[in-house]
């Protein structure tokens, strides 16, 4: 692999609290909820410099979602992660916007036997709204999201997404 490009960070207001987002000249790598008041790392900025193509096309198509008008990403993505992660990720971004799948139905998607395997790795996704693992719902309910079952800020999260795009829960 080529070395990368020096990492770029921007914190975006959402929603659903502060979005951290890591990413390159050539792709996003990482976006981060945001603890609301915590200081980010030095060089973190709030709006892309004016020779930032990506940044501004990251800054946008965010604020297009949760104002309603964008339903897909168009956005260069670089998560990283194990091969079996990754089939799980793309799978996800198959899902469209307004529907949900549950874990066994990615599995199978995937030919893969481990729900819950396809459950880890949601939890372990690197590129949370734009890689839509809010889509994925447990056979008998809403699921976990980020690693939180039953409540937390994660699940609240996960509701307001879904309530956004459309989802009955």
């Amino acid at each position: 692999m080529a070395p990368s490009s020096a990492v770029k960070r921007l914190l975006l207001p959402s929603p659903v609290g502060p979005l951290f987002v890591e990413y390159d000249e050539a792709a996003v790598r990482y976006i981060h909820f945001w603890p609301q008041g915590a200081h980010p790392p030095a060089g973190t900025r709030v709006q892309p410099t004016r020779d930032d193509p990506l940044g501004w096309k990251v800054a946008e198509q965010l604020r297009e979602y949760f104002a309603g008008t964008r339903r897909d990403f168009d956005l260069p993505l670089s998560p990283e992660g194990t091969e079996f992660r990754r089939r799980v990720w793309n799978a996800l971004r198959e899902i469209p916007y307004g529907q949900t799948r549950t874990y066994g139905q990615v599995a199978d998607a995937l030919e893969c036997r481990a729900p819950r395997a396809v459950g880890q790795a949601n939890r372990h996704n690197p590129i949370p709204i734009v890689i839509p693992c809010h889509r994925v719902l447990a056979f008998n309910g809403i699921g976990g999201y980020a690693g939180q079952w039953d409540k937390g800020e994660g699940l609240d999260r996960k509701r307001w997404l879904l309530r956004h795009e459309g989802v009955e829960i």
